[in-house]
């Protein structure tokens, strides 16, 4: 199920692989909840801490230690919510009220076939979680008949909550609407009994990532792990496009099909995944420690959590070491909020420049800022891989109607924006026109955006409802665009701020403006444009905005003005 407990942090002179696992799960909670490490805003500018900052913060430790630690304290608050979730203490214990919770009468009924001994037989047990555990088995009977498999075995006596029961629920579910990927294990069919819940599924006897990456040494070269990154990020962009977001990405996460050194690497694990749609934010934390994203903390994310999982990965990857460690979970929380990944340190200087932009992109604290994983594929570091299949980004289908919903001024200066991309930006935008089927003159209607979510939907989609929010965006009335204004459209002003050189990069694209679409203009007149409201102290907001030398935007009107200043909705586009 991957419903994992939060590991006491050993701090025993270990490898940095042995304790790579840590896991947190908590419920979402109805009372607003004070954590002592954290103020809980999106923004990380605005944390405060009242303590001074732990030299473990300030650098990544190396992957030994001299000596052993005491035994942490554990993080309570997280700990009190995950055995509330898993009904392991009275409903009336945990320290942050949930709401009620019964543990009686429960129905543990899945409607799932209760012929499971009729069509396998049971062999050794292969692997074992904190919910259940994994045996291999041999079909008698069926389609599968003479094959070996595995078989996912999730007691029904650890089910003593409501929530337990809607994780399996809901992981058999996604597994069975995302079967299909080359690189996500398959999911064959599900059993019950009395006793257990039995989900079939794909065996793969390669081991975990975790296991290649010791017998490495602890680390990959460059184009190994090149290989690995295309391979995750595949699958991931495949669920992000179905709404799903997997919530718990780590090592130990995902498996090789065979022992094969070019075998395919499968993820596996989706106990803690949940559905969202692109305009909405999940609150409940979940995941492990030492992958978990900032905004996770901030009980305010969606599916660029698991990107900061995967850099967490590509972290490990090039270098054997992870980016933020602490002696206790609450103090490698602070780290993820606090802390910045060491990339001073053997081997980050030897990697090449575009390794280490890949994993800077995504070790983002700030999510707005992070690249998606369509967005990853196409990043100059994996530009040598083979057959890279870029599926469709639904962060465009976000962008394209903050585009519609802009001024006309606005409009104007992202298109000169678009006009200063540079070539691996411009070949994602291509790829995801393309994608779009765009008709024989090169234009693309809202409708597109539908027609091509349909188009590579599945049973998730619906589920997540993704797709209601793809037949909003083509009920939006707006003329045809051409990969020109697409392009415009398409950008996200907060990753371009993300670049070393985006002041240069936007002086680029002040300077086009200024000869093509800049003129002297009314603050009033301004004003209007955005859409604010008469209320508004206009002169106070919008004076920094022009020129007094001529009237015209200046170059801080101009960045401000490309972020959207705009009150207007939907209706009024």
């Amino acid at each position: 199920m991957g419903l994992c407990h939060g590991k006491p942090i050993e701090d025993n002179p270990k490898p940095i692989s042995e304790n790579l696992g840590s896991s947190i799960q908590t419920e979402t909670s109805t009372t607003p909840t004070t954590f002592p490490f954290y103020t809980p805003s999106p923004l990380p500018n605005l944390f405060k801490t009242s303590s001074p900052a732990n030299s473990s913060l300030s650098s990544t430790p190396l992957r030994f230690f001299k000596r052993p630690f005491p035994p942490p304290s554990p993080a309570k608050h997280i700990r009190a919510l995950l055995a509330r979730r898993h009904g392991s203490v009275k409903p009336n214990a945990a320290s942050i009220p949930e709401g009620s919770e019964c543990d009686v009468a429960l129905d543990k009924n899945f409607g799932y076939s209760k012929h499971f001994a009729t069509y396998y037989d049971l062999g050794d047990e292969v692997g074992r979680g904190h919910f259940g555990y994994t045996c291999s088995a041999r079909a008698k009977k069926g389609s599968l008949k003479g094959q070996q498999v595995a078989i996912k075995i999730i007691p029904k006596s650890k089910m003593t909550t409501a929530i337990a029961i809607e994780d399996v629920r809901r992981e058999v579910k996604i597994l069975r609407a995302l079967t299909g990927h080359k690189n996500l294990v398959q999911c064959y069919d599900a059993y019950e009994d009395d006793d257990n819940v039995y989900v079939v599924m794909e065996l793969c006897e390669g081991g975990e990532l975790l296991d290649r990456i010791l017998s490495r040494g602890g680390k990959y070269s460059e184009e190994d792990a090149k290989v690995i990154m295309v391979q995750i990020l595949s699958v991931v962009a495949y669920c992000h496009l179905q709404g799903v977001v997997h919530r718990d990405l780590k090592p130990e996460n995902f498996l090789f099909k065979s022992k094969e050194e070019s075998s395919t690497l499968k993820a596996i694990d989706f106990g803690l995944s949940d559905y969202v749609k692109p305009d909405e934010r999940l609150n409940d934390i979940v995941g492990s420690a030492y992958y978990v994203a900032p905004e996770v903390l901030h009980r305010s994310y969606g599916t660029e959590a698991d990107m900061w999982s995967i850099g967490v990965i590509a972290y490990i990857l090039l270098c054997g070491s992870r980016p933020f460690w602490a002696r206790t979970e609450s103090g490698i929380f602070r780290a993820v909020l606090k802390a910045d990944p060491n990339f001073d340190e053997a081997p980050w200087p030897s990697l090449s420049t575009d390794a280490i932009d890949f994993v800077k992109s995504l070790l983002n604290k700030d999510y707005r800022k992070r690249l998606t994983a369509a967005q990853a594929l196409c990043h100059p570091w994996l530009a040598d891989q083979q057959d890279i299949k870029v599926p469709l980004d639904t962060i465009t289908y976000k962008l394209v109607i903050s585009y519609i919903c802009s001024s006309s001024l606005r409009k104007s200066a992202l298109g000169a924006l678009a006009k200063t991309l540079n070539a691996s930006q411009l070949g994602y935008l291509q790829k995801q026109f393309m994608l779009l089927g765009p008709n024989k003159n090169g234009f693309i209607s809202m409708q597109n955006f539908k027609t091509a979510l349909i188009k590579n939907s599945t049973e998730a989609t619906k589920d997540s409802r993704v797709v209601d929010y793809a037949n909003l965006v083509s009920s939006v009335q707006y003329r045809k665009l051409d990969f020109e204004e697409f392009c415009a459209a398409s950008i996200s002003i907060y990753q371009l701020e993300a670049m070393e050189n985006w002041e240069q990069h936007a002086r680029h694209a002040y300077d086009l403006f200024d000869k093509d679409g800049n003129r002297p203009i009314m603050i009033e007149e301004l004003a209007s444009e955005l859409g604010l409201s008469p209320s508004v102290p206009i002169h106070v907001v919008l004076q920094d905005w022009i020129q007094h030398s001529d009237g015209k935007l200046s170059f801080l009107g101009f960045v401000r003005l490309l972020h959207g200043v705009s009150s207007r909705s939907f209706q009024k586009a």
